[in-house]
């Protein structure tokens, strides 16, 4: 999301920074006080001042003068506000387009009220387009502003690299073009020749030889250019598929859960298919279509001049009407393909979910909706459908009324002798080849629409910014040191989740953390996994930032144990090896008695072998859960996450999955969550979280003679 845009000239040179200053945020508002819509007002951060440009006058408000600043959302819109000695004053209106942006502009100005000066930074994507003011359909540039050039730009990098392919397509694009138009030659002279002067039968022969050998060298041709280009467009899909999966695992997590799963699957599969469609059935003909297109318009014009004349007044026109009705056929389809994306992440979410709507008996309730969403996507197709049908309609009929035009013209030279009978069949062939490229041209614009569509979304992905590792990260063995030192993170960066968080876990330390539903708890192992990066201060290992880790190190000495387990299609070996892909047998079956797990794999017909299926659910959950703890103990990690790894079992499979963790997190830096206080005695220390921040940290003991927030909580349990 933008947060710094470009100020008016006006407004540039009323602002005059001091040494060091710096704009950190310039952004527009477009309601002014009186509730009217304005244009050309800006509020602009910068590191010492506040500045507010409205209608020509400008105010300026000192950070340090101010006490706090705030944007309320209200009904389709809000307002920003600062308090100063007390009182609170209203900067800025801004309709609803604006809300997450000044949410993130008053979290920046709230920063630098404390003294501090880090420059908040949205990863979010601009929803409405800044120039057009156009819904941006999901991808990181708005269609319609990236220009016509765009297309052409992305085209020719996806093509880059197989420069070898395209230039043999080519080779056989031109050869298919010089046979096709070498063909009515052949066919002319054996009418004039031979048909109408009475020729020999010697001479018939060698024509009809030539024709037989341009019309196989056609076939063998086209076949050629079009496994070629099959081939090219299967390679370029398959190698898109590969950029995208990779880059889907090198994308931060806000990314990915900001998307819905079916959109993101149809990126690698259907996008993907699109490409190759377009490569196989269109772009194996474009070049040889405009090829041939030219030489007929000038082969055309070389045998009648009047007549080719006569015929091209209708080109202008079928010209026209493909243009003016190009942005159209862009809309509807690029409609379409969204409305696409709708039905496949509906099919997925219920597929994923299919447990839960058959437990509470939703079967007819979802197929409704389903449905709904399918009708929906079909009428919309067709509409697109009927649209597209008239559109050929239209473009077919005027064609088909230039070659009678040709044969009525034509007919009456040939009558008064100035073009012979077999000029006029080869006029009339290339009027035909004429008007079927004009009628192929005319339905390009819907090829290179989805085309576009897909190209612009498979490239928003790839373009997406991904941090990458640097090469000199820091790669040793952890001895379990963590600390948190000023720590601060949100999954929107205006919106902490937790704030300043500070302690230091000596190696080997267990550490409890409880706390009330939503206060942070599992953001909190989310920084631990990495999955999400601190917005402020730091995590250190072993004094070392973590920033300054290798992931690969860093991960491959962490194991985690998570309250919802989740297993991969396959076997019970390949799930617990996928900690460890080069874990021998011997190690996997020590890591499951470990885990408690091996006795009843060895049960099942067909032991570690035995399938399991989606999300592991042929198995128990307790044996999920064990499956799960062996998978974490296999690399035999340094530190622990442990996500309410015995809720929702049974006594008898608690006490088993208790007995593995105690093995489990012996002289290991663990952190574990559970709601269930009782489990957390043994617990070295016991972190409470609580309003965003550590409320209190201590042994159980400690905690309970305080008598706060935790006594509150394990009382509030025992009486229960």
């Amino acid at each position: 999301m933008i947060l710094r845009y470009d100020l008016p000239k006006e407004a540039e040179n009323k602002i005059s920074l001091s040494s060091g200053e710096k704009i950190y945020y310039a952004v527009p508002f477009d309601i002014d006080e009186n509730g009217n819509w304005t244009k050309d007002s800006y509020i602009v951060v910068t590191t010492l001042k506040i500045h507010v440009f409205s209608a020509g006058d400008v105010r300026t408000f000192s950070i340090s003068d101010l006490e706090s600043a705030k944007a309320e959302p209200g009904v389709g819109g809000g307002v920003l506000t600062v308090k100063m000695n007390g009182q609170h004053r209203v900067l800025a209106h801004y309709s609803s387009g604006h809300l997450s942006r000044y949410a993130y502009v008053a979290r920046g100005i709230n920063i630098l009220i404390s003294g501090r000066f880090e420059e908040v930074i949205s990863n979010e994507y601009e929803k409405i387009c800044p120039h057009c003011g156009r819904v941006i359909p999901g991808t990181k540039t708005c269609p319609k502003c990236s220009g016509e050039g765009r297309f052409l730009g992305v085209f020719l990098k996806m093509a880059g690299p197989y420069k070898k392919h395209f230039f043999w397509i080519f080779f056989l694009m031109i050869m298919a073009a010089v046979t096709t138009l070498l063909n009515p030659e052949v066919q002319k002279h054996l009418i004039n020749n031979v048909l109408k002067e009475g020729g020999d039968m010697k001479t018939a022969m060698i024509f009809l030889v030539l024709m037989f050998i341009l019309s196989v060298s056609i076939v063998i041709v086209n076949v050629l250019k079009s496994n070629a280009s099959a081939r090219l467009g299967s390679k370029i899909a398959s190698d898109l598929r590969g950029q995208l999966f990779e880059k889907y695992q090198k994308l931060p997590l806000s990314f990915i859960n900001d998307r819905r799963p079916g959109e993101l699957l149809n990126r690698i599969t259907q996008d993907t298919r699109y490409i190759s469609d377009f490569m196989a059935d269109v772009f194996c003909n474009l070049f040889a279509v405009f090829f041939i297109f030219i030489w007929d318009v000038i082969f055309m014009l070389v045998i009648n001049t009047k007549l080719a004349l006569i015929t091209f007044i209708l080109v202008p026109v079928v010209s026209v009407i493909m243009i003016s009705f190009r942005k159209t056929i862009s809309r509807i389809f690029h409609l379409q393909y969204k409305k696409n994306d709708d039905v496949s992440s509906d099919l997925q979410d219920v597929i994923s979910g299919m447990r839960v709507v058959k437990t509470y008996g939703k079967e007819k309730e979802e197929s409704d909706r389903f449905k709904a969403v399918a009708v929906d996507f079909a009428l919309i197709q067709k509409r697109n459908e009927r649209f597209w049908a008239m559109f050929d309609f239209i473009v077919s009929f005027l064609m088909g009324m230039g070659v009678v035009i040709v044969v009525y013209f034509g007919g009456l030279d040939v009558f008064e002798g100035s073009m012979s009978a077999g000029e006029l069949y080869q006029f009339i062939t290339y009027t035909l080849l004429l008007f079927q490229y004009v009628g192929w041209l005319g339905r390009l614009p819907r090829e290179i629409s989805r085309l576009t569509s897909s190209l612009e979304r498979i490239y928003d992905i790839l373009a997406q910014d991904v941090e990458e590792e640097a090469s000199d990260l820091k790669e040793f063995e952890i001895k379990g040191e963590i600390t948190f030192d000023h720590a601060t993170f949100g999954y929107k960066s205006y919106q902490p989740v937790l704030e300043d968080i500070n302690a230091v876990i000596k190696p080997g330390e267990m550490i409890g953390i409880v706390g009330a539903s939503g206060t942070g708890k599992s953001t909190l192992i989310n920084l631990l996994m990495r999955l999400y990066e601190t917005d402020d201060g730091r995590i250190l290992v072993d004094g070392v930032d973590m920033k300054d880790i290798s992931r690969r190190s860093y991960h491959s000495q962490l194991g985690v144990v998570l309250q919802e387990t989740f297993l991969f299609s396959g076997t019970i070996l390949d799930n617990i090896r996928f900690s460890k892909p080069d874990a021998t047998i011997h190690e996997i079956i020590k890591a499951a008695k470990l885990a408690n797990a091996h006795d009843f794999i060895t049960m099942l017909p067909d032991g570690y072998n035995t399938y399991v299926g989606e999300k592991g659910y042929t198995l128990s959950g307790g044996e999920r859960q064990r499956i799960a703890i062996a998978r974490a103990i296999l690399p035999d990690p340094n530190i622990l996450i442990l996500d309410e790894a015995t809720a929702s079992l049974d006594t008898e499979n608690e006490f088993m999955i208790q007995k593995a963790l105690e093995r489990l997190t012996s002289g290991k830096t663990t952190f574990a969550i559970a709601h269930r206080l009782s489990t957390l005695k043994n617990a070295d220390r016991i972190m409470v979280i609580d309003g965003h921040h550590i409320a209190e940290i201590g042994t159980h003991s400690e905690l309970l003679s305080r008598k706060g927030i935790y006594y509150n909580l394990y009382n509030a349990q025992i009486q229960n």
